[in-house]
């Protein structure tokens, strides 16, 4: 592919807040350069059948299913038209289409689910859309998660300093990249703001704490984060990967039934500092106090978060990606640009040393218009 090619990545995370769009260009230099990005809420309804049936995903029937996948493509290709347009750019720069969906189910042990239909996203644009990449990770013996580690390497790893670059989506994950030749390693730590989120939601009627607001008002409490600390899968080597179908206020209530009887602010700071020691504890192996931590995602933009995280990680320094070159609100759609790339030049997509793979494979599926 030419070095001018434009690639269009797509990207919807657990949270289900809305789609992430970019236009990006990947010189052989190395780097990103963004020549477009526009954000995109999905319609409350939408966004309600996409809620719903990711908490309820082992029974949804078919014909929801069916729905919610065309409704999510034709919201995806409507915004990567309307990106498109607003770059004043034509179509025939644009490579590829990269579109990593909206999960509706993740199972680490072999199964992953996203809906958005490629073909509705393919013959709307006119241009190759690549789609469904975690299954062939899956097929090769992995998780299908994280995939961004390789794109975490691509863009910022460095050969003078350990970095690790820390995504806080719905579900926060991190990448290690050493600055010796050893693997990157790569996990989901658990939740990240889908639990705050889903709580505001449901309490408050607004689909997340700006700023940390609710959560800076509250206090911690103790028998609450513990109870939800003491989950297995906090304690469980990587790799590992999850989701929103398991990290839900149902799983909340079941680990402490008497959730909803505590102060709303309460739950909210308790929830966000579950994220904070999670993150923290998953860090804190990883490389020496000194390592570097570029945030990214949207839980970049919640200040109280990232106040907290730069006091528990107080022996390491703190930024966003923005460090790096990459605004931290379009991390993830540029990721899904270059694995399209990678897809369309023949090229692995995975880390096997971040998703447990037994080896590397290209990732996705073309689907032509």
């Amino acid at each position: 592919m030419a070095e001018t090619a434009l690639y269009l990545g797509l990207m919807s995370g657990t949270s289900a807040d809305g789609i992430d769009a970019v236009l990006a260009r990947f010189p052989d230099s190395g780097g990103c350069t963004l020549i477009g990005r526009l954000s995109r809420a999905y319609p409350d309804a939408l966004r309600q059948s996409i809620l719903s049936a990711s908490v309820r995903a082992r029974a949804l029937d078919l014909q929801t299913y069916a729905q919610i996948d065309a409704r999510v493509g034709q919201a995806f290709a409507q915004l990567a038209a309307d990106l498109v347009e607003h770059s004043e750019v034509p179509w025939a720069d644009v490579a590829a289409v990269g579109s990593h969906g909206q999960t509706l189910f993740h199972d680490p042990l072999g199964n992953s689910l996203q809906v958005g239909d490629p073909n509705r996203i393919a013959i709307a644009c006119g241009r190759p859309v690549v789609a469904d990449f975690r299954r062939a990770d899956m097929a090769a013996g992995g998780q299908g998660a994280p995939l961004v580690p390789a794109f975490h390497r691509a863009m910022f790893g460095r050969t003078d300093e350990d970095l690790c670059i820390v995504n806080l989506g719905g579900i926060a994950n991190l990448s290690h990249l050493p600055s010796c030749d050893g693997p990157v390693r790569g996990f989901d730590t658990g939740p990240a703001n889908g639990l705050l989120d889903e709580w505001m939601q449901t309490r408050r009627g607004c689909a997340f704490d700006a700023d940390g607001a609710l959560a800076r008002s509250g206090t911690v409490h103790r028998p609450l984060l513990d109870a939800l600390l003491a989950a297995p899968y906090f304690q469980q080597p990587p790799p590992k990967s999850t989701g929103r179908d398991h990290f839900n206020l149902e799983w909340c209530r079941a680990r402490f039934p008497a959730l909803d009887t505590l102060p709303d602010e309460d739950v909210a700071r308790t929830l966000l500092e579950l994220t904070v020691q999670s993150v923290a504890d998953s860090l804190a192996p990883l490389a020496d106090g000194g390592t570097r931590v570029l945030l990214c995602g949207g839980g970049a933009d919640n200040g109280y978060l990232v106040e907290r995280l730069r006091e528990q990680l107080a022996q390491r320094t703190v930024g966003t990606t923005a460090d790096g070159g990459i605004d931290p609100k379009w991390v993830e759609a540029a990721a899904f640009a270059w694995l399209a790339k990678r897809r369309m030049e023949g090229l692995p997509g995975n880390l096997p040393s971040a998703t447990g793979a037994h080896r590397a494979v290209v990732l996705g599926a073309i689907y032509q218009p």
